[in-house]
């Protein structure tokens, strides 16, 4: 008879090893992808580095606010979960402050556990769908009167650019998901659904080509994408200037293809499991 502690540790050990070996891999294979942008200084993916955020958006996002020249600023980030995974919390640590809407209500609960402590000094929350017909009577209601937008995540696996396509007002970053599934000649979206939930396939969202003509329409501009395929970045056109990112913008150059066993790989494992609780600088 198998002695269960002994088999537990056995495939715990095994898994650890694994787990190891395919970070190593991941590891080598992101610095090949990135060795291929060497030659173009103004590519943002060799930025890229996570601290709370996914995979490395929060260092391409900051590497753009440091060439707009923005330290601090609002931000409003549209689907976070129970908010250790987001695009927004570095920010809050660097001094921002803003709003987040989450529409599952399930997450009030930690939310507030972990983040109480700035709610709602710092950090405005609204629990609730965000849909085309509510979008911008929460974004009036969460902005202090008279202050622009700096920075709008859009990440609710579905309507994504459903919500980008209704907004009224002008944010100067925008990073919202795309689906990567789809190669950059593709124009796809899905049908509009204010009840759309993620069920866990690759029915979500659109496709960068879609989101980037769109972004067009309103006059934003296509800066870049991050390796793993997940997000795309944009900036508003009289934001973008001469020579600050890459001068072939197109959808073509900047795409990248699905590499989301990267985040399972490595960003996932980066540091320790994430958590808030008070810090001096943050009351």
């Amino acid at each position: 008879m198998i002695d269960e502690k002994y088999l537990r540790s056995f495939l715990n050990r095994h898994l650890a090893s694994a787990q190891r070996g395919n970070g190593y891999a991941a590891r080598k294979e992101i610095a090949e992808l990135l060795s291929g942008y060497a030659s173009d200084p103004r590519r943002l993916e060799p930025f890229g580095f996570k601290v709370y955020s996914q995979a490395e958006e929060d260092g391409i996002l900051e590497e753009i606010f440091r060439r707009l020249g923005i330290e601090k600023g609002w931000f409003c980030e549209i689907g976070v979960q129970n908010g250790l995974e987001c695009n927004s919390l570095y920010l809050i640590h660097k001094g921002w402050t803003g709003a987040w809407i989450e529409g599952n209500n399930d997450q009030l609960a930690p939310i507030r556990k972990k983040f109480g402590s700035i709610i709602p000094g710092r950090l405005k929350l609204c629990i609730g769908m965000a849909t085309v017909e509510t979008i911008n009577e929460i974004l009036d209601r969460l902005t202090p009167a008279g202050r622009e937008i700096d920075f709008l995540s859009i990440d609710i696996d579905g309507n994504d650019i459903h919500l980008l396509e209704a907004l009224r007002g002008r944010p100067k970053v925008i990073c919202i998901e795309y689906n990567a599934k789809f190669p950059s000649n593709i124009v796809k979206r899905q049908v509009y659904n204010p009840q759309q939930f993620w069920k866990g396939t690759d029915y979500f969202g659109a496709s960068l080509k879609a989101i980037a003509e769109t972004a067009r329409r309103m006059e934003y501009a296509l800066v870049g994408t991050n390796i793993t395929g997940s997000n795309a970045f944009f900036v508003r056109n009289d934001l973008v200037g001469e020579g600050v990112f890459c001068e072939d913008r197109s959808v073509e150059r900047l795409y990248n293809p699905p590499r989301y066993y990267l985040i399972d790989d490595h960003f996932q494992y980066v540091g320790h499991p994430a958590d808030f609780v008070p810090y001096e600088d943050l009351t």
